[in-house]
């Protein structure tokens, strides 16, 4: 039995016919907002408030950006079901939120942990491969969303990380599509539960069909990287994924932004527009292939331009750019989508059914999926939640540790070996003297005895459009000025360099010059440091390669996993650490 067969199919009718066009409609809209404890204040981005988005409008689910702190947001989001109540709806609303337990911070796409515990990104989970802490990390974070009224994650995020150049790979659980298949199903296990039910989370699967292979690793939020290509013939790994969220009972899927250039399935050409918009991919694929028959939410801001904090953001309806935004919509919703993200005017889509364009049966037929979902998740009362839970710091604390990945220990007469010794002058480059463990004092590099040092992944700076900033897109190398600066370090004193990997970096140039290598996926200064110390033991490998140049980058194909000429580290790559108990020092 599908997770969604829980609500009475005469029930959701009953209700689905209830509801006049715009109620209907209404259920078809899900905008991005901010909480205001006011409901009669805007609701963010310069939109109406949230009495009207609900009562006036008859909107139901509603994306959260950023949060106050979590007891806040349960009170005001506690109140908000009961504007709905009062205003007679026979459904509650739902609230939605992007991940909000790791490190990465984009306005609209991620969110770093705050209020609630801190874990590694997905590739650290993946990195660690360890499917009951996957399962136990997705209770953790049903904990809180129901803790906090929400009751919709957009995510987890399984695009596979085959384009080294992809800004997007954080949120993944890494290249591999039969590990990352399995980390999700634990993952929804613990986010749904056996079934869709009142304790639950609904899960939105994406970014449908695989949102990895990006011609040039560009990212298809803006203009210049809407082309999704497959030059290896790997279509189908990109797609594993998603077969399994299907048959693991995800409640709805999210389709990629990215339009396929030259794809071809089945001896049928894929017409190249974007997913969202694409009959032949949500129907063909998604609906009669594959079998699903939830929800299909689209990725926010589809059909109109807009300007957010004074930069462009033009709508992502890649191949059918020359369509007015009626017509948008009544090609969304006929290529199989049921919901709009990010959009709150339900005039528009009136509008394309009044033109002809948009049937009223189509409407009935997306509703009706959605009340089936609201209803098997039902209304519960916020449960008064003391966030964060202490023992969910620790055992995120425990996890940023474990997913780190040794790529290179010193030598053994060095004193940069690890597990390092518990008596050490250190210098820091990168990481707060706030967490050193006790026995170690800070020093400068001519009196130390290794330099500590942290730093991410390298990208290009661009600032254009609206959150470009806030994606890591660009050359995987290094600046000359980095290179240079660690090489005059270790000049002075044994390094130990730890790169924080939200996607592959090129590491060549660095390797000379460090005699310990890691990396993290989202660790704390003190999780490094344990593991440093040998407190912590990293258990993680590599979930990608990382390769050896950007020409290597750039000779291979965007949906090939793992296909770089000579990879400085492969897939799969760590160096064991024994814990420092059992290694005298």
């Amino acid at each position: 039995m599908s997770t969604l067969e829980t609500a009475s199919d005469a029930r959701v009718e009953q209700i689905v016919d209830s509801l006049d066009l715009r109620q209907q409609v209404g259920l078809l809209l899900h905008p991005m907002v901010i909480l205001n404890p006011d409901p009669d204040a805007s609701s963010g981005f310069g939109g109406p408030s949230m009495r009207e988005l609900i009562v006036d409008h008859g909107i139901r689910f509603f994306c959260l950006g950023m949060l106050p702190e979590p007891a806040e947001a349960a009170r005001i989001i506690a109140g908000l079901q009961e504007l709905a109540r009062e205003a007679g709806s026979p459904v509650p609303l739902v609230f939605s939120t992007d991940p909000r337990h790791a490190f990465v911070q984009n306005d609209a796409a991620a969110h770093t942990a705050r209020g609630v515990s801190q874990w590694p990104e997905n590739l650290g989970l993946g990195a660690l491969g360890d499917l009951d802490l996957v399962r136990r990390y997705a209770e953790v974070v049903r904990h809180d969303y129901l803790a906090m009224g929400i009751r919709m994650a957009l995510h987890p995020q399984v695009d596979l990380t085959t384009e080294p150049r992809w800004g997007r790979q954080a949120q993944g659980f890494g290249s591999d599509s039969d590990s990352t298949a399995a980390l999700l199903t634990a993952f929804l296990a613990g986010l749904q539960g056996d079934t869709l039910g009142p304790t639950s989370v609904a899960a939105t699967v994406k970014h449908f069909p695989g949102g990895g292979p990006q011609l040039d690793g560009e990212d298809p939020h803006f203009p210049y990287g809407r082309e999704q290509v497959y030059p290896g013939g790997r279509f189908e790994d990109h797609l594993a994924p998603f077969r399994a969220a299907v048959e693991a009972g995800t409640a709805a899927i999210m389709p990629y932004y990215g339009m396929p250039v030259g794809l071809v399935i089945d001896g049928e050409p894929i017409e190249p527009v974007g997913f969202a918009f694409n009959r032949q991919i949500i129907t063909g694929v998604l609906r009669e292939r594959l079998g699903f028959d939830g929800v299909v939410l689209s990725d926010f801001g589809l059909v109109t331009d807009i300007e957010i904090a004074g930069k462009p953001f033009p709508a992502r309806a890649w191949g059918v750019e020359h369509l007015s935004e009626v017509e948008r919509v009544a090609r969304i919703f006929n290529a199989g989508v049921d919901q709009l993200g990010g959009e709150r005017h339900s005039d528009l889509v009136l509008a394309a059914v009044d033109r002809g364009l948009l049937s009223e049966a189509r409407i009935r037929e997306s509703a009706v999926r959605i009340v089936r979902m609201m209803l098997a998740l039902g209304v519960t009362d916020v449960e008064a939640a003391q966030l964060p839970d202490r023992a969910h710091v620790e055992l995120g604390l425990e996890a940023q540790a474990r997913a780190m990945v040794v790529l290179r220990n010193a030598a053994e007469e060095s004193v940069a070996r690890l597990p390092l010794a518990h008596t050490l002058a250190v210098h820091l480059v990168g990481a707060s003297a706030e967490a050193l463990p006790e026995g170690w004092r800070v020093a400068d590099a001519e009196h130390a005895d290794v330099a500590i040092v942290r730093m991410g992944a390298p990208s290009e700076h661009r600032d254009h459009f609206f959150m470009e900033s806030g994606m890591q897109q660009g050359s995987l190398d290094f600046p000359a000025e980095v290179v240079e600066e660690v090489s005059r370090l270790a000049r002075t004193v044994p390094v130990v360099l730890v790169v924080e990997l939200t996607r592959p970096a090129i590491l060549t140039p660095l390797l000379d010059h460090v005699a310990t290598l890691a990396v993290d996926f989202g660790a704390s200064d003190s999780a490094v440091f344990d593991v440093l110390r040998g407190e912590a033991v990293p258990e993680g490998r590599l979930p990608f390669e990382l390769p050896r140049s950007m020409d290597a980058v750039e000779a291979s194909a965007p949906d090939v996993a793992n296909d770089s000429a000579d990879p400085l580290f492969p897939a799969g790559w760590g160096v064991e650490i024994p814990n420092s108990r059992t290694e005298a020092r």
